[in-house]
């Protein structure tokens, strides 16, 4: 299930997860935290 959700991020880091999304890294924004979040559950476990 996916929840629609908003969050407020640095100017300089959007301009980095914006990059990193057009170089292709990720689909969009929401894939790139997804992906972030999900790794970051892993590495506190």
């Amino acid at each position: 299930m996916k929840v629609q959700t908003t969050i407020t991020v640095n100017g300089d880091t959007i301009l980095k997860i914006r990059e990193t999304v057009r170089e292709g890294s990720f689909r969009n924004k929401s894939h790139f935290f997804g992906y972030a979040a999900k790794k970051f559950f892993e590495d506190s476990d």
